[in-house]
């Protein structure tokens, strides 16, 4: 795997070796040897994509090999410059470092300046640019400069490649991040289908208007070119009481355009230390930069709320949180959904930006007629109630989809445990009235 880009690198590294420690009656450091770009047929197929999909140009698809070895043989670079050098010592032309724990060679920007430009002054400032926050390296999250301390070079940084793209080349596939302080984000999907839904007329039309856009974006941005005018990313908002769909919304959303759906986990992005919630955000728009994933952030009302006016620091400083997010969310270029209950929680700021605000209305009679008949269980030789009962248990009863599948629940476990082939009429009131009790609302 990686045989011909690595027997590639280590022929350009002996060839620098060559002209800048070989004598001077050493043929290969008169003649400036052309190093030559390796056909389509010689490339590994996933690098041969991820060139071309960039437009990467033989230099910058060299630093991208230089900074894939380790990951492909730990000791590939140590091994080649063993067999080159013919001395032992320090030669800071080659730049590396030493990691914490892994003890072999990682290459700097500098390391790539010495293979590529040697000691051309002109041609090392020209390939600095490749790590500007200009080239599509940068732009597109594929690799960067570790920061140095104060006051050293900054092509002294190591070479970081981005742990997807080294997923991406080695296996043909991005893993799901791990859910961690470093990516507050949980993977969420469900088992029901889009048919399993039970929505208003406006709420179903909206959401196909997201479906839309997640569908049909890049040709919406590029070949019709409203990519001058369209700022990149979608935002909504997804608002109505508790239990009527909402995060299902979403996961449904993400299963119809075959996308990931990750509901924000709040409680490890707000700190109460300051500039810590700006950190913990930046890293995850900066991890999902890039990646089609759906962002949800659920019960968002703790971190987009309704700014307040200045009274001391701790309002400035909540004001500043709010601004910082209202920057990094029209700078998305993925789709961002908004959860609440209320939508006057949400700071007007960021209702002003959201291309579709989407309100979940509590199910009427008809539709919760439809969530009783889709929820009940449909076991063989299980009696379970009229379609008329069920009209009129849904007419009597004001209860939400989420509340419909906990009375279900509770009506099948006192089935099995009573040892019952039949979930009646009775039991189901028992089991709304459970509800009713949990929200303090009169039976």
């Amino acid at each position: 795997m990686f045989t011909n880009e690595l027997n590639r690198l280590k022929s350009i590294i002996e060839w620098r070796f060559h002209r800048h420690f070989g004598n001077n009656s050493d043929p290969v450091k008169k003649t400036a040897r052309k190093i030559t770009e390796p056909t389509t047929q010689e490339k590994h197929p996933q690098l041969n994509s991820l060139v071309s999909k960039h437009r990467l140009s033989w230099e910058e698809e060299l630093v991208l090999i230089l900074a894939l070895a380790p990951h492909l043989n730990p000791n590939f670079l140590d091994d080649v410059f063993r067999e080159n050098l013919k001395t032992s010592g320090d030669f800071p032309q080659l730049g590396g470092i030493r990691g914490t724990k892994f003890r072999g060679f990682l290459p700097t920007g500098e390391t790539a300046c010495f293979l590529l430009a040697g000691e051309d002054l002109q041609d090392r400032n020209r390939l600095q640019q490749l790590f500007s926050e200009e080239h599509p390296f940068a732009q597109h999250r594929i690799l960067w400069l570790e920061d140095v301390s104060r006051g050293e070079p900054r092509m002294s940084g190591r070479i970081i490649i981005n742990p997807d793209i080294v997923d991406q080349l080695l296996t043909g596939k991005v893993s799901r991040p791990r859910f961690s302080t470093d990516f507050p984000a949980e993977y969420i999907t469900s088992e029901l289908e889009d048919k399993d839904m039970v929505l208003s007329k406006n709420t179903r039309a909206k959401l196909q208007e997201l479906q839309n856009w997640l569908n049909h974006q890049e040709v919406l941005m590029n070949r019709w070119n409203l990519r001058r005018w369209v700022k990149p990313g979608y935002r909504a908002l997804f608002h109505g009481p508790p239990g009527t769909g909402k995060t299902l919304a979403a996961t449904i959303l993400g299963k119809n355009t075959g996308r990931d759906v990750f509901r924000i986990d709040l409680s490890m992005v707000v700190s109460k230390f300051i500039g810590e919630t700006e950190k913990n955000l930046s890293q995850l728009f900066s991890r999902a930069q890039n990646k089609e994933w759906i962002l949800f952030f659920d019960e968002a009302d703790a971190l987009f709320g309704k700014r307040t006016s200045v009274r001391d620091a701790h309002d400035k400083y909540a004001n500043q949180e709010v601004a910082y997010l209202l920057q990094r969310i029209e700078n998305h270029n993925g789709l961002v959904i908004l959860a609440s209950n209320f939508k006057s929680n949400i700071d007007e700021a960021f209702i002003r930006r959201f291309q579709s605000v989407i309100y979940f209305p509590p199910p009427t009679p008809e539709e919760r007629f439809l969530l009783w008949k889709k929820t009940l269980p449909s076991r063989k030789g299980l009696k379970l109630p009229s379609d008329e009962e069920l009209k009129t248990i849904a007419k009597k009863y004001e209860i939400t989809g989420a509340g419909i599948v906990n009375v279900i629940q509770h009506c099948a476990l006192d089935a099995i445990s009573g040892k019952k082939s039949e979930i009646s009429t009775l039991s189901i009131q028992k089991g709304i009235e459970r509800e009713y009790q949990k929200e303090g609302k009169v039976f």
